[in-house]
């Protein structure tokens, strides 16, 4: 499997969405675009894409939010969706229809070369906290947006604001170590938790008119399935996957079953629904 060049600092990301965890999301493609159904109706709320728009879909992964926005803009627009993961993007092209306007690219928008001024709208969902100088990622995104044009992305809030995400989590550190601990501003899902670094990252790479919308959420973490598939689920994707990997079989069990209990409570019919919550940033090109 070939890989995307990318930057020297998003190396690890690129081997990461290109291992295990990449392979997980796509055999999971439909499960979890029906979890995040409530986030990417608010980002395609927010961007607020026109007819005959050009538009940038960072961090795609398996193409529901470049399908979304391909809707909106008709057969006079175009989307393309830019990833650095191989197989959520093969995913990707599966699932798009051939009637849309969408295509794909696999490469690192830290360092793409970007047609200059060539989209009206740069959006994602989730797509750009993994990056390792995102001030760098975001001026060079900012190049290849018009003047004027506007950016469209959702980010997690705060870890505790999101038990849909930690309350597995806890359950397995009964049994295992905690995972080695983040930085505020490395990499991962809740780099962007800080609405003043946020700020500050597109402010320094070229955007004004910055609003950062506090937005709570629920998730269905049980994709249909009952506790059976929200059990599922937190051993496949997400930090309690990652707490459980490498320790032996009689562990897993334990935490397996620490998990089972710990959602339990917010099981309802086939249901298992936590809460979370995003930010729902916007902003223009300066």
């Amino acid at each position: 499997m070939a890989m995307p060049a990318g930057h020297d600092r998003n190396a690890d990301q690129i081997a990461f969405w290109n291992g295990i965890a990449g392979q997980h999301w796509t055999e999971r493609q439909a499960v979890q675009d029906t979890l995040l159904a409530p986030v990417t109706e608010r980002l395609i709320e927010s961007a607020n894409a026109k007819k005959g728009e050009r538009i940038l879909d960072i961090g795609c992964g398996c193409g529901a939010t470049t399908v979304a926005l391909a809707k909106q803009v008709g057969a006079d627009g175009h989307v393309l969706g830019i990833d650095i993961s191989v197989p959520m993007l093969e995913r990707a092209r599966q699932v798009t229809p051939k009637n849309l306007p969408a295509d794909y690219v696999l490469a690192d928008a830290t360092v793409y070369p970007f047609d200059p001024e060539s989209f009206d709208l740069l959006a994602s969902r989730f797509g750009v906290m993994f990056f390792a100088d995102p001030v760098l990622s975001f001026a060079n995104l900012r190049k290849a947006l018009r003047l004027n044009g506007r950016l469209a992305f959702v980010c997690w809030r705060e870890p505790r604001e999101n038990p849909w995400m930690m309350t597995a989590l806890m359950a397995v550190y009964k049994h295992v170590p905690k995972l080695p601990q983040l930085g505020p501003e490395d990499p991962g899902p809740f780099a962007f938790a800080s609405d003043e670094r946020v700020r500050r990252i597109l402010g320094e790479s070229g955007f004004a008119e910055i609003k950062m919308e506090a937005c709570p959420i629920n998730l269905d973490v049980a994709g249909g399935k009952g506790i059976d598939g929200a059990v599922e689920g937190a051993l496949q994707i997400g930090p309690a996957s990652r707490a459980l990997e490498g320790h032996p079989p009689d562990v897993v069990a334990a935490a397996i079953q620490s998990i089972r209990e710990a959602l339990t409570p917010f099981a309802k019919g086939q249901s298992v629904s936590l809460p979370g919550a995003i930010w729902v940033v916007t902003a223009r090109a300066s």
